[in-house]
């Protein structure tokens, strides 16, 4: 599978397999850093543009570390720092990009933004979050899940507050190419729209399947995942008063997830609004992985990076 050269801008850009290399790959490289095997320099002499228009934690120490390990260099870039914050365009900025970088790691609000950097650009861009898709945190979730499961064939995985959000929305995509059963619960206004949904089934994997629901104890009943996320997100701010009232009873806590499989595993990509989303005890509970899928961004961001860059 000839990888190189590619954008990672969604999961669905990209078959089974190729998803499966991916995690094959990070599963390599994070053995061998727990082993403190020196990573393979698969960046040596490469530079990386990081151009945030988002602040973040994870997402900018997890790919400035792992362009660091592989031997590359990271050139952090905030978009309003750029003469994008003037008014120069997007596709003037992409072709500038491949005259200094080797690729660019971006950060938007609009994944349409996105797609117009990713066609100017002749070198490759990867999406570490936009207001549609988060797949680097999708498919290290999958990572994780795998991890802790052996696998995501057969097993259902439940997102429960806003469906429509982008971790949502490609964790949703990323499960169903690789065989699980996604159940998304969410009011009706914060559903997946049709037009992603009918996109979604056709991505699945046979035997996968998606399920909407406005009910989260229909949804966490014998899951083997819960999943939540924070239910005000940068650029949702206007509405967060109603947003709040309308998802407090999605809230994951004790009594949500006593419905869950026995041996079930609560996710969350952070930052969490602690007692909104999700409640202590359950975050910092025996359940919770949210520690461990946060490290397992470093490690799958790698191996995109050393197979496309």
């Amino acid at each position: 599978m000839e990888l190189k050269g590619r954008d990672f801008l969604r999961t669905g850009d990209f078959s089974t397999e190729e998803l499966e290399l991916f995690l094959e790959r990070a599963s390599q490289m994070k053995l061998a850093l727990k082993k403190r095997v020196p990573s393979e320099k698969y960046l040596a002499g490469k530079s990386v543009a990081m151009l945030f228009q988002k602040p973040s934690t994870r997402t900018r120490l997890s790919f400035d570390v792992g362009i660091s390990q592989l031997g590359g260099h990271p050139i952090y870039l905030n978009w309003g720092d750029l003469q994008l914050g003037r008014g120069e365009t997007i596709h003037d900025t992409g072709k500038i990009f491949g005259c200094y970088v080797d690729g660019v790691v971006a950060r938007v609000y609009r994944h349409a933004d996105l797609e117009a950097l990713a066609a100017s650009a002749p070198v490759p861009v990867i999406n570490a979050l936009s207001d549609e898709f988060h797949p680097c945190q999708a498919l290290s979730d999958c990572f994780t899940i795998i991890e802790k499961k052996g696998g995501l064939e057969g097993l259902k995985i439940a997102f429960v507050g806003d469906g429509a959000c982008n971790v949502s929305q490609s964790l949703a995509e990323a499960v169903l190419q690789l065989g699980g059963t996604m159940v998304i619960a969410s009011p009706k206004r914060y559903s997946p729209s049709e037009g992603l949904i009918s996109d979604l089934r056709k991505l699945a994997k046979r035997g996968a399947s998606l399920q909407i629901t406005e009910d989260p104890a229909e949804a966490v009943r014998d899951a083997d995942v819960i999943y939540t996320d924070v239910w005000v997100s940068m650029g949702t701010e206007s509405d967060a008063e109603n947003r709040l009232r309308e998802l407090r009873p999605y809230q994951v806590n004790k009594d949500l997830l006593a419905i869950s499989a026995p041996d079930s595993i609560v996710m969350h990509c952070l930052p969490a609004h602690r007692g909104e989303e999700i409640t202590d005890d359950v975050i910092d509970g025996p359940r919770s992985v949210v520690w461990e899928q946060a490290e397992n961004r470093l490690h799958v961001q790698k191996s995109i990076m050393s197979l496309i860059l």
